[in-house]
């Protein structure tokens, strides 16, 4: 079922949007409406967040990812579109009713923390709550809760500043989880932490997602990081949303020049499952072990295959296996039934076939410098949104 979706939105600044718009259905370029003295920072974009998922929207500075992240919660309005939170339209509503929305519905958690430093820990992590009118006694509980979930217990008593980076991160996104809302928006969140700090908090959200099954927006320009944490990943640039797919997909068959050139240094072994690689069961039946034995049915392959992982397995953990038999690792779905075979030569062969591009054309390369509209929107003001936080 979907939680967040989003149609045909458009973000334009400067003089005489609508009249922009109507220019970029007809045709016009992005590049044709700066010379008019206008930016188009997001472009006829759609997307569809399914509840529970983690949806990464993933681009480089000035693609227009947090403009279009703060059309979701309402903080920008769109020039043209709509945004839809479980079916409620939310550029229909009035300021007061929008307030409510991003009260009890959205939750953000920021790239800077946006910790109050006069407020200890357990302060900072109730105050989403405060905002909204829950007793102290309530509020206090559910912040405690919070900070206990995200490894923060015995500091609920401590100063911002007497905590580390990561730390302060965890703050933030325990008071994104005592409020319990329904979809949490994530901008840039990690990307200030140092790399040892950063993969610690991607385990921490992972961790976190297997029990709370939050549905989460997720923005950042760290590939790794977007094929890390995303189900679904929207890749953007110039404004306009370019392929929208799993990491796989997106691995795999990349929609134009543009993304092929963004995926050619990732790690194919850490993304790709045996899931996605894995054989039939049948090729492998027929076959003889090195002792000269039969695989004659599916029960005899499983017997002697020198490992059995899980669909979700990453590539990378069958290498060991592999390596160590001619018979290649048994794979099985969720139930643990036999479902597909790796061999030593379908691993190889996968890991090195060049990404299958699709017929797609790619966009015009453009400068990869940040535009005026993105800077807008890197530089809201977060006191707007802490409340709903």
């Amino acid at each position: 079922m979907s939680r967040l979706q989003a149609e045909h939105l458009y973000k334009v600044f400067g003089r005489r949007p609508e009249d922009a718009v109507r220019k970029l259905e007809a045709g016009a370029s992005r590049d044709e409406l700066r010379a008019d003295g206008t930016t188009a920072a997001v472009i006829d974009a759609s997307i569809e967040v399914d509840e529970g998922q983690i949806f990464v929207v993933m681009g480089l500075s000035g693609s227009g990812k947090s403009t279009l992240l703060r059309m979701l919660n309402g903080l920008l309005e769109p020039t043209a579109g709509t945004v839809r939170i479980d079916g409620q339209d939310l550029t229909s509503l009035s300021d007061k009713e929008l307030r409510k929305v991003r009260s009890e519905k959205i939750s953000m958690v920021f790239q800077h923390f946006a910790l109050f430093p006069h407020r200890s820990v357990l302060e900072n992590a109730a105050y989403g709550l405060e905002v909204q009118g829950v007793p102290r006694a309530e509020r206090t509980r559910r912040a405690t809760e919070a900070l206990e979930l995200t490894g923060l217990k015995g500091w609920e008593k401590s100063w911002p500043d007497e905590l580390s980076g990561g730390m302060q991160q965890r703050v933030g996104l325990a008071r994104a989880l005592a409020t319990d809302a329904d979809l949490l928006l994530m901008d840039e969140s990690f990307s200030a932490l140092d790399p040892l700090i950063r993969r610690d908090m991607q385990d921490q959200l992972l961790e976190l997602q297997k029990t709370l099954k939050k549905t989460i927006v997720f923005i950042t320009h760290d590939l790794n990081e977007a094929m890390r944490l995303g189900d679904k990943i929207a890749v953007m640039r110039d404004g306009q949303i370019v392929q929208i797919g799993s990491a796989e997909d997106i691995l795999v068959r990349p929609a134009n020049d543009y993304v092929a050139s963004f995926i050619q240094d990732v790690d194919r072994s850490r993304v790709l499952t045996a899931g996605a690689v894995m054989a039939e069961v049948g090729t492998v039946l027929g076959s003889t072990t090195p002792d000269g034995g039969k695989l004659g049915t599916a029960a005899e392959f499983r017997a002697a295959a020198p490992a059995t992982v899980d669909v979700d397995t990453p590539l990378v953990e069958l290498f060991a296996p592999c390596s160590a038999s001619s018979v290649p690792v048994a794979v099985t779905d969720a139930k643990g039934a036999l479902v597909g075979a790796v061999s030593a030569e379908r691993l190889l062969a996968v890991l090195g076939e060049p990404a299958e591009q699709d017929a797609t054309p790619a966009l015009p390369a453009q400068p990869l410098v940040k535009t005026s509209a993105e800077a807008h929107g890197d530089n809201e003001p977060e006191d707007k949104v802490i409340a709903g936080a």
